[in-house]
């Protein structure tokens, strides 16, 4: 028997903390070169979020990778300690990488590789490192969106100087967080909202609409299949939202995706 679909709450509906609509995005602001010694740096806020994301290229590959002619992207992810309200120790000093840590930063490895032409890179590598500046809910999905324009950024230095022959981004990606906080369906939460959620999703989708990545979870019971397909329609109308925001802080600066053989579709 599916599980029983989950009803909103009656009656006027109640501001959110941010007076923000359930299907509205707090508001995105894109910085491009945010630090100068970087490959390709860009730092995305989401409402009081601050992801920076920085590129770095390397004329190596895993060793799996040597002898292939493909290329490599991976990311490392990390929060500094008071980009929360109580300070969070350092990692490194407890001697391992978290299992959250550990997650997060291949979730955003998986969806830059997604949409990236790993051959055309050749035996090469590209870092992003994501670091949280601030946080207050959404930090993966930010950094998805933030090491994507780093990524693009790079790889557009690499063309620049011969490096490679045809623009690797074959198209561009970005991630939202939906869910369901006392019986409403809400786009985009902030920490107040998630940690409240009775259900929390994160979406990972390209420009063409495809589906990188659903992260899912039942905190208070059960979902069901139309709240999975209300919560998916939700998220594909904020990316949209967000890679047009991603476009046109790349037009800005002259990023010329088509002439590059980027296909905008």
């Amino acid at each position: 028997m599916s599980a029983k679909p989950r009803t909103e709450s009656p009656g006027p509906e109640a501001p959110r903390a941010d007076k923000r609509r359930p299907a509205e995005l707090r508001p995105i602001r894109i910085t491009l070169d945010y630090v100068d010694f970087s490959d390709g740096a860009a730092l995305v806020e989401c409402g009081r979020t601050r992801v920076l994301a920085a590129a770095t290229i390397e004329d190596r590959v895993p060793p799996f990778l040597k002898g292939t002619g493909r290329g490599w992207v991976t990311a490392e992810y990390a929060m500094l300690p008071r980009a929360t309200a109580e300070r969070t120790p350092r990692e490194r000093n407890a001697g391992r990488v978290s299992g959250r840590t550990m997650e997060i930063q291949r979730l955003v490895g998986r969806a830059l590789r997604a949409v990236t032409d790993l051959r055309a890179l050749g035996e090469r590598q590209i870092i992003i490192d994501c670091d949280v500046i601030q946080a207050d809910g959404g930090t993966r999905a930010a950094s998805v969106t933030a090491g994507c324009i780093a990524l693009g950024l790079a790889l557009k230095k690499m063309m620049d100087l011969g490096l490679v022959d045809q623009m690797p981004l074959r198209h561009l990606v970005a991630g939202v967080s939906v869910g369901v906080v006392r019986g409403r369906t809400l786009l985009d939460l902030d920490y107040s909202e998630d940690s409240q959620a009775e259900l929390d999703m994160n979406v990972i989708e390209t420009d063409r609409g495809e589906l990188v990545e659903v992260q899912a979870g039942a905190e208070k019971g059960p979902f069901s299949r139309q709240d999975l397909l209300r919560l998916l329609k939700m998220a594909d109308k904020g990316i949209g939202k967000i890679i047009q925001l991603q476009k046109r802080a790349l037009k800005e600066k002259s990023f010329l995706f088509m002439a590059y053989g980027y296909k905008d579709k």
